[in-house]
């Protein structure tokens, strides 16, 4: 690992050298592919160099214990279990460092979030997800853009509404978000203040590029129609909505929210390069892996990774065994705190894996 870690710093200081050469500065899609790869090594060449660093203490430690110095010795013993601590803490830090980066993480993201069982309920948990997702998006300064929404019916809420999220490492904090979220509530329709249990499935997908997917102009179908609002009452009298069909997956994608043809046409597009890609990656993944889960699930009460629990102002996630009981805080967007244990658990999960 650590001759590894020492080709690393050299190249990274190779790569300081040409950002401050004239000649790449001059060409600037050079200068900013050598400054993305210097970014991306940066927390990996700082943790290392603070591990040699600390690794030379230890050893200058071990030496003055071997000298006549009671007194030296005495703070050299004190010392050391601190700056032993360190160098195992640094160290941890680099395997998890050094593991192969998610090539999606910087990312935007496609965020799609729709109903699962539950009926008016389920609708009105979609809304309130959303808003949760927006106001994270906002936290992070990160843009929220709606592509797409199909409002429940006269509770409010939406049957599935999705939306681009675009902002700096978008993909690597939200995509632990996929599968299905549970809610346990008393409706406001309920009379005798039952709690019933609904379900949302929420799925995270990296935008992609045109040169991600490479589609054919013949194998899709597109058909054009009037837009429809709340109870299908028209709300536009040109065929401004659009539905693209993939011919060779099956993959249906319609927008209706923009009065042009023309950026319904283009919001549309941005999913289904979305959805091809994410097909594409989970191809992939179960060739490597069979038993990998599958992202979504059915939307069914039982397949879930998270409870919202209204009465009790509770939210569990059942992955990490992760209780908070402050709910309308964590709805309000103060998701981070789940994010970053999530992050924690999935690294160390790919470190067992790899070892």
């Amino acid at each position: 690992m650590f001759k590894r870690l020492k080709d690393i710093e050299v190249k990274y200081m190779d790569l300081e050298s040409l950002l401050s050469d004239s000649d790449v500065i001059s060409k600037q899609p050079l200068y900013q592919k050598y400054a993305r790869e210097h970014a991306e090594l940066h927390d990996l060449v700082e943790a290392y160099r603070e591990y040699e660093k600390i690794h030379a203490r230890v050893e200058e430690g071990q030496t003055l214990l071997r000298e006549n110095d009671e007194e030296l010795k005495s703070i050299v013993k004190e010392e050391m279990p601190q700056l032993r601590e360190q160098l195992k803490s640094l160290e941890d830090q680099l395997k998890i460092l050094l593991l192969p980066r998610d090539p999606n993480d910087d990312r935007n993201v496609l965020l799609e979030i729709r109903a699962g069982t539950g009926g008016d309920e389920a609708g009105l948990f979609v809304g309130d997800l959303f808003r949760m997702y927006a106001r994270y998006a906002e936290m992070c300064r990160w843009k929220v853009e709606v592509i797409s929404s199909t409002p429940a019916g006269g509770m409010g809420g939406f049957k599935e509404i999705i939306a681009l999220i675009a902002g700096q490492g978008a993909y690597s904090k939200l995509k632990y978000e996929s599968g299905v979220h549970r809610v346990q509530r008393v409706p406001i329709t309920e009379a005798q203040g039952r709690i019933h249990t609904s379900a949302v499935t929420v799925a995270i997908l990296p935008e992609a590029e045109e040169v991600d997917v490479h589609i054919e102009p013949n194998d899709l179908r597109i058909d054009v129609y009037h837009s429809s609002g709340h109870g299908g009452q028209s709300v536009n009298t040109t065929d401004s909505a659009v539905r693209i069909t993939h011919l060779s997956t099956g993959l249906v994608v319609t927008c209706q929210d923009e009065k042009s043809q023309l950026k319904n046409k283009g919001k549309a597009m941005k999913v289904l390069r979305a959805r091809l890609l994410a097909m594409m990656v989970d191809k992939q993944n179960k060739e490597i892996s069979e038993t990998r889960r599958s992202q979504v699930g059915s939307g069914d009460r039982s397949e879930r990774i998270r409870t919202y629990n209204y009465p009790q102002s509770r939210m569990t996630d059942h992955r990490i065994n992760m209780t908070l009981y402050n709910l309308e805080s964590f709805l309000d967007g103060n998701i981070q705190g789940v994010i970053d244990t999530l992050t924690t658990h999935f690294q160390a999960e790919a470190l067992n894996q790899s070892a």
